[in-house]
């Protein structure tokens, strides 16, 4: 069972984390871009890169945080399709860049909801500016090219959802196809990286 936000009060909340958070401003990649290296640090001591992943089949970047009641919705999700796709040659990292975080934090909270994928801290931010992330969580599936091949939410709906776009587009991947969804809007709360 995949959770929600059920609680008026986390409803409101969330509602006026979106209308007033500081998100970043920077444009989103284009599908069939290349897709933008990075540097992150894993609460499992690695350092993560895109450079990394050149053997994966496909590269799921998901942006993160441990704070957004929306992000923690999906930490099931996620926790299920690493455990559905890591033996297939996909690699998910979640990247947290929210100023008010850190890797501590992360660690503790990876502890907590048991969390079995790549979760990495980049303080800099850069990488969210570099893929034009926007909201927590936003999305982006990188071909066995390093080329973005969609971007957007990781499903249809936070409740009940129907049309799962991430997996859909592993999937399209994985069968050396591109998927027929490209692009939809990530929902969630503003990313609140460290200011230039």
């Amino acid at each position: 069972m995949y959770r929600t936000i059920g609680s008026p009060l986390l409803i409101a909340a969330t509602m006026l984390v979106f209308q007033h958070a500081s998100v970043t401003r920077a444009e989103e990649l284009e599908i069939g871009a290349k897709a933008p290296e990075f540097k992150a640090q894993g609460i499992d001591g690695r350092e993560y890169t895109l450079n990394n992943t050149q053997n994966a089949k496909a590269t799921v970047i998901a942006f993160t945080c441990n704070q957004c009641p929306v992000a923690q919705a999906y930490e099931e999700r996620f926790a299920s399709f690493q455990k559905k796709y890591a033996d297939r040659g996909v690699q998910f990292i979640a990247i947290n860049v929210n100023a008010s975080e850190n890797l501590d934090a992360m660690k503790e909270r990876a502890k907590k909801e048991k969390l079995n994928y790549a979760y990495a801290y980049d303080e800099s931010g850069d990488s969210a500016r570099a893929f034009g992330a926007r909201v927590t969580p936003h999305l982006f599936v990188i071909d066995s090219k390093g080329l973005i091949a969609y971007q957007g939410s990781f499903d249809d709906k936070q409740s009940e959802p129907t049309t799962p776009y991430v997996e859909n587009a592993v999937n399209a991947l994985l069968a050396g196809k591109q998927p027929d969804v490209t692009t939809t809007k990530a929902f969630g709360c503003g990313i609140k990286p460290k200011k230039k």
